[in-house]
């Protein structure tokens, strides 16, 4: 059964081959935080040193803002006996460009394992961590176009919001409504 990790070293290879498939549908240079690790990550995470300096890297993102257009997030990697599947980013607050565009929790899965579900229950799971953080309702976006990133936001109970800068946009209740 699939599930949240910390990012951890011992998913190295599964994950590193989920990279290679989110590179070869053109992920790098796309502005994103996958885009952004492809890019910035590439030929070192291939070593073990690289690797676990990279898993360093995004667990300490909960405590360290890494840059100033960026806020304190969550990195969650989502796995089964198969290992690395996709990740899931629960950012802990809105800065200009995320409360517009980017909203409070981004995921991926490796297209490998799409159309299984597990970005439905990804997003299921990872609405209890916003809720801890303090997020009553998240923001969450996709791309106008991306029909199933829609669904698997509606089927979370996202209410639309309008759409930014060709993203839909979703308020999303990260624990049961008040009075109920």
């Amino acid at each position: 059964m699939a599930r949240f990790v910390v990012p951890d070293v011992s998913l190295k290879d599964s994950f590193l081959a989920a990279m290679a498939e989110f590179a070869a549908e053109g992920r790098t240079g796309d502005g994103s935080g996958l885009g952004r690790d492809l890019d910035e990550w590439t030929g070192r995470w291939e070593s073990d040193e690289g690797f676990a300096e990279y898993v360093a890297a995004r667990v300490a993102e909960r405590d360290t803002v890494v840059d100033e257009d960026w806020v304190l997030n969550t990195n969650l990697w989502w796995v089964d006996e198969k290992g690395y599947i996709g990740r899931m980013s629960v950012r802990h607050e809105l800065n200009a460009w995320l409360r517009e565009v980017g909203g409070h929790i981004g995921y991926d899965v490796r297209r490998s394992r799409r159309r299984e579900g597990h970005a439905t229950a990804m997003l299921a799971a990872a609405l209890p961590v916003a809720r801890a953080l303090g997020i009553d309702r998240a923001l969450v976006t996709c791309d106008v176009g991306n029909v199933g990133s829609r669904v698997v936001i509606e089927r979370n109970g996202g209410v639309p919001a309008g759409e930014r800068d060709g993203k839909l946009r979703f308020w999303v209740p990260t624990g049961p409504a008040a009075g109920s």
